[in-house]
């Protein structure tokens, strides 16, 4: 197993900068894509980005592309979401969660850790 831990949520301030930061307190083996996924009550939860583990090739939803960016630290198994430019529908509960596919679909993810939340005013 690997249990993934997210931190970095809280308040922030449109138009500003937050950094989500998930770690794993096993190894990530270089065949895992990681992702960040985010939820808001009553909705799907929904892609943000993923990253593969081995090659660093990342993948965005067009609602952040330009304003956030996925990346990794391989020696400490930490993966992290930097969201700038937040705009208040980034405002959600962030998952990071572990699969072997480079996809965009949560069905391909079979790690999820707890959610941090992120709360933007405006």
């Amino acid at each position: 197993q690997v249990p993934l831990v997210e931190s970095g949520g809280g308040l922030v301030q449109a138009g500003g900068s937050l950094r989500l930061s998930c770690a794993a307190s096993g190894r990530i083996y270089s065949s895992a894509v990681m992702g960040w996924f985010r939820q808001t009550p009553g909705k799907e939860r929904e892609f943000v980005a993923l990253i593969r583990w081995s090659s660093g090739t990342t993948l965005y939803a067009d609602s952040v592309k330009g304003r956030f960016t996925i990346s990794r630290d391989k020696p400490n198994n930490t993966v992290y979401l930097l969201m700038n430019d937040v705009k208040p529908e980034d405002a959600a509960v962030y998952y990071c969660a572990r699969g072997h596919q480079f996809s965009s679909s949560q069905r391909d993810y079979d790690y999820w850790g707890q959610g941090t939340q992120v709360t933007v005013s405006s």
